[in-house]
């Protein structure tokens, strides 16, 4: 028995990390309808967290620089502001991780019989686990990017409606790069995050039972 075991283990296949990239992408083309599904949860929530950041340095420019009844205005609403902003972020954000980790569970259901046919080539558990881990890193770093660009030109475009070429005379660049970088971080993270246990469910999916289920 300790033979065949040794036998077995012997036979299965460790692939390289590229090739666990390009299986990845292409698994994202075949399932674009899908993978736009959890792309749009990451899209709005860093958005929404990204037009916060961004809303947050341009009152800062207003209260140095923008009128005076605005500065006080501002200044006694923004302690207020920052906790229910606080709440709506974190809400957010944990929604976007429930999102992602449901729709996962979703493509691990659609990809019974092909991570069973992996399985049964020999691909390794570790192999199984890069697949998903990868996809949903992808998705968070194409849905972070997107959702960064929309919250800075969202917000940027309100405040400059409404208070004038003021916000784009000092606009706070370096803060907003800052923000760009963190709010990117934190969508990637938050994708990773939400693929580990979907990710853990297929590599222990058993092979001949996988091949057996009728989806």
């Amino acid at each position: 028995m300790v033979k065949e075991n040794k036998t077995i283990v012997q036979k299965q296949i460790k692939l390289p990390l590229a090739k666990a990239v390009e299986i990845s992408i292409k698994s994202l083309k075949i399932r674009l309808g899908r993978s736009m599904i959890t792309t749009a949860s990451i899209i709005f929530a860093i958005s929404f967290l990204m037009a916060i950041f961004t809303s947050n340095s341009l009152n800062l420019i207003l209260i140095k620089y923008g009128k005076p009844e605005l500065r006080i205005i501002l200044e006694e609403s923004i302690k207020e502001i920052k906790v229910q902003q606080l709440w709506l972020i974190v809400l957010s954000l944990l929604i976007c991780v429930i999102g992602i980790i449901n729709s996962m569970l979703m493509v691990v259901t659609e990809r019974y019989k092909e991570i069973g046919t992996m399985k049964c080539l020999g691909a390794l558990n570790k192999f199984v686990v890069e697949l998903f881990i990868l996809e949903s890193t992808f998705q968070g770093l194409f849905g972070s990017i997107v959702g960064v660009v929309l919250g800075v030109i969202s917000i940027t475009l309100i405040n400059l409606i409404n208070n004038g070429w003021l916000i784009i005379k000092y606009y706070p660049w370096s803060q907003i790069v800052m923000y760009s970088f963190i709010s990117i971080l934190t969508g990637v993270f938050l994708s990773v995050i939400g693929a580990i246990y979907p990710a853990y469910v297929a590599a222990k999916m058993v092979p001949a039972d996988a091949l057996r289920t009728e989806i």
